[in-house]
């Protein structure tokens, strides 16, 4: 079976707040919006996944940096995870190569523009991307 790269967007945040005394829900909220995950549990929904020979030929064509790392990452650790720090060096790396891809690779490219570009838009977004 050949292995596949599955990227993963956050869709909304959870509280199981039916066990939360009534003084609690300020702690709560607090604790959302601030972005710590005590208690709060981050629901991901699948978006797209590639084959991993596929992800590693576009990888071979985007130039050594921290861009080409960070994409590395899922195939030495298995799992990454994409926040609003990394958009704008993988927007630029992406950019770079996209017009040079064949067409299949150019057509996950630009769904992973796409979800860079939310990002930029809604930092609370992130995306994780895993090794399955």
């Amino acid at each position: 079976m050949t292995a596949e790269i599955q990227f993963y967007q956050l869709s909304r945040k959870f509280v199981d707040s039916k066990d939360t005394p009534g003084r609690s829900k300020n702690l709560i909220y607090y604790t959302q919006a601030i972005g710590h995950h005590i208690g709060v549990l981050d629901c991901l929904t699948p978006v797209f996944k590639i084959n991993a020979t596929a992800y590693q030929s576009l990888l071979a064509k985007i130039p050594e940096g921290e861009a080409r790392r960070k994409l590395e990452g899922v195939l030495k650790w298995g799992e990454i995870e994409i926040t609003k720090e990394h958009v704008s060096v993988l927007l630029d790396a992406l950019s770079w190569v996209l017009k040079s891809l064949p067409h299949r690779e150019q057509k996950w490219t630009a769904k992973l523009t796409r979800l860079l570009r939310l990002m930029e838009q809604d930092p609370v977004i992130y995306l994780v991307v895993r090794r399955i």
